[in-house]
């Protein structure tokens, strides 16, 4: 009898922890407001006037500040759009500077709207986030001062800086196979092997490096991307943001058809 008693007290006991799992799941799934996307709707971000979008501040030709403090670039310009898209002027926006290891997150923990900061789409960032469709095709190029090379063939058994760890490696060995490659930590390191002749050119972003040329004219990028990377502007997820996605997908597709994106892109010297 003893043992009845104990079997059923254990079952009752596993009951009451597996409704209250159930009902912690459920929670955290459908009240756990802080753990999914909750940036503003379209509606609401009309009633507040303005819309918060993170950028760069620090990102030649994308997102940079000038001489005299203020934000310029490809990116400022599509956000300034998207405001008087959204708004009906270019101002009503705020901007958030942030870092790359942020680009979604401050979408995730509603800190903004929108991100425009150079952001790849890729399959599994979509999982957390949407992604608009791409207002520029980025990809990896080549930059170099060494007259003598005008084409990738002419870097073969050349030596070509890459970053460290980067995708771009794999590319490179693809096109060049008969490049030898030094690895760097940062731009600047990677500058300084080309200033040093101990690299012959240097393999990275093509939006990266067209800053790179305008800083330093006497650089230059070879006609030939190694790969190609939509950037998109990062969305969060949710029905409820259903009239915000689509507003910002019809107007960037249209700046693309009617040749501004483009133009702009032209404009700030980023590589075609």
């Amino acid at each position: 009898m003893n043992n009845g008693c104990n079997r059923w007290s254990k079952i009752n006991q596993l009951h009451l922890v597996l409704s209250a799992t159930l009902i912690l799941v459920f929670c955290l799934c459908f009240g756990g407001k802080s753990l999914t996307a909750s940036a503003a709707t379209l509606p609401e971000i009309q009633q507040r006037g303005y819309v918060n979008i993170a950028v760069k501040y620090n990102l030649r030709p994308l997102g940079f500040k000038d001489d005299n403090g203020n934000l310029q670039g490809l990116e400022i310009d599509l956000a300034r759009r998207l405001a008087e898209e959204l708004l009906g002027k270019p101002d009503a926006v705020r901007f958030k500077s942030v870092a790359n290891s942020d680009r979604l997150s401050v979408i995730l923990n509603n800190q903004v709207d929108l991100t425009i900061a150079r952001v790849t789409a890729t399959e599994s960032r979509s999982r957390i986030v949407s992604f608009s469709v791409p207002y520029y095709i980025d990809g990896a190029a080549i930059v170099t001062k060494d007259t003598s090379i005008q084409k990738l063939q002419d870097l073969s058994k050349r030596k070509i800086a890459v970053l460290n760890n980067s995708s771009t490696i794999a590319r490179v060995r693809y096109f060049i196979p008969n490049a030898e490659l030094v690895g760097v930590n940062s731009y600047v390191e990677a500058r300084e092997k080309i200033e040093n002749n101990t690299a012959d050119a240097f393999a990275a972003d093509t939006s990266v490096l067209s800053g790179w040329v305008q800083e330093y004219p006497q650089y230059r990028l070879l006609p030939t991307k190694l790969s190609a990377q939509p950037l998109s502007v990062v969305m969060p997820k949710g029905l409820q943001y259903d009239e915000l996605r689509r507003k910002v997908n019809e107007a960037i597709a249209r700046y693309t058809a009617t040749g501004w994106l483009k133009e702009r892109a032209q404009f700030w010297g980023l590589f075609p």
